[in-house]
């Protein structure tokens, strides 16, 4: 399974990052600190909340009644063209509850983008994210949260374990919304503590 390093350099990715820039009116080089930014907060929340039973059954089921199936994958123009993201924000709520203003605040100060323009982004990458995620779940047969686990894992590059004790800056030992927000506001931010982890 492709990593989020992997994604990013894909031509998805570049679609993904070009319809940002397009849809924002941002430069190539601030739709790509962004999205690169944004990612693996979400998915970093996601894995979050799967450690619960009711956070993993409640993922699944997103992922297997049909909503979620992947198609977006096949029309990604279609889809970021549409300008319809209103199911993004609805994933949003679900994945970061009453974090979604901290996570916003963060994301622009560590990327100089402003608050406004983080608002319209998260809600194209969610479902992406989410179709992704479906496809996988479908492809490899995942019934359980520790399977769900593993797809994050190896979408954050096969190292969970390792990725977790990186970005965990409260030493609680899980990932939360106030983690992501205190390594999106470090000085190297998420993309450097990924950068070391993959040695990159």
């Amino acid at each position: 399974m492709a990593g989020i390093l992997d994604l990013l350099n894909s031509d998805m990715g570049k679609q993904i990052i070009g319809s940002v820039s397009e849809k924002t009116g941002l430069d190539a080089s601030q739709a790509t600190k962004v999205v690169s930014s944004t990612l693996p907060a979400l998915l970093s929340q996601m894995q979050n909340n799967i450690s619960s039973k009711e956070g993993a059954s409640g993922l699944l089921s997103a992922l297997t009644s049909g909503q979620h199936d992947g198609s977006i994958l096949d029309n990604l123009g279609g889809f970021l063209k549409g300008g319809d993201f209103s199911d993004g924000s609805k994933i949003l709520g679900h994945v970061l509850g009453g974090n979604q203003d901290k996570m916003v605040k963060g994301l622009s100060v560590k990327t100089g983008v402003d608050s406004s323009m983080i608002s319209k982004i998260l809600p194209m990458l969610a479902p992406i994210i989410m179709g992704y995620l479906a496809k996988q779940t479908k492809k490899d047969g995942v019934s359980t949260g520790s399977g769900l686990n593993d797809i994050l894992g190896g979408l954050m590059g096969g190292n969970a374990g390792g990725l977790t004790s990186m970005l965990d800056q409260n030493g609680d030992g899980k990932l939360d919304a106030s983690d992501a927000m205190a390594a999106v506001n470090k000085k190297d931010g998420l993309g450097g503590l990924l950068g070391k982890l993959f040695g990159k």
